[in-house]
């Protein structure tokens, strides 16, 4: 596979067990946008310290939508963690939404927590705070030196599965189990 010429948007990256960065060490990582410009992600498995209704509290909104309230927040990536992101299925129609395609959505914009917390619309839906970005080349780099693995994305994977069991599930369809991979990767 080309790495330079492939577009990964809307697929998984799965930290190798090398993986450095304390950011993205047994990440699974949603890419919502990849181009010649870079890349955007948002982790999808790595809940943090908050609640829906906590982050409603802080944010002066009302969560009157009956299921949302103990649902976690999510460290989304190193990049503007004082922001909240909704990644979300479906992709609607909102002030700040990145289509990722027809399906899938990411918006920034507080329209969409007041949506879910007036309508519970969008059902599914990943709050995080901060997201991952890649400069151009940068994803493609790290591809080459073997820091990530790839496989198109499974939304049933983010909306269905609890977080701990994600990492697991993304290396499953690729019929790896985490236990196999190795440190070291090789060239053929």
């Amino acid at each position: 596979m080309d790495t330079v010429s492939s577009n990964l948007t809307h697929h998984f990256l799965i930290a190798m067990p090398h993986m450095a960065d304390p950011h993205f060490a047994r990440t699974l990582t949603y890419i919502a946008e990849h181009n010649e410009q870079g890349a955007l992600g948002i982790i999808v498995n790595r809940p943090i310290d908050m609640t829906l209704g906590t982050l409603f509290e802080r944010v002066d909104l009302q969560l009157d939508a009956l299921g949302f309230t103990s649902q976690p927040v999510y460290f989304g990536g190193p990049v503007q963690t004082d922001r909240g992101f909704v990644l979300h299925r479906p992709s609607g129609e909102w002030h700040s939404t990145l289509r990722v395609n027809d399906e899938i959505g990411l918006t920034s914009s507080r329209d969409i927590l007041q949506a879910i917390g007036n309508t519970g619309e969008p059902h599914e839906i990943l709050v995080s705070l901060g997201f991952a970005a890649w400069t151009a080349g940068q994803l493609e780099q790290e591809l080459a030196d073997n820091a990530w693995l790839t496989i198109p994305a499974d939304m049933s994977i983010v909306f269905a599965l609890p977080p701990e069991e994600r990492l697991s599930a993304a290396l499953h369809k690729l019929g790896i189990d985490l236990t196999q991979l190795s440190v070291v990767a090789g060239h053929a």
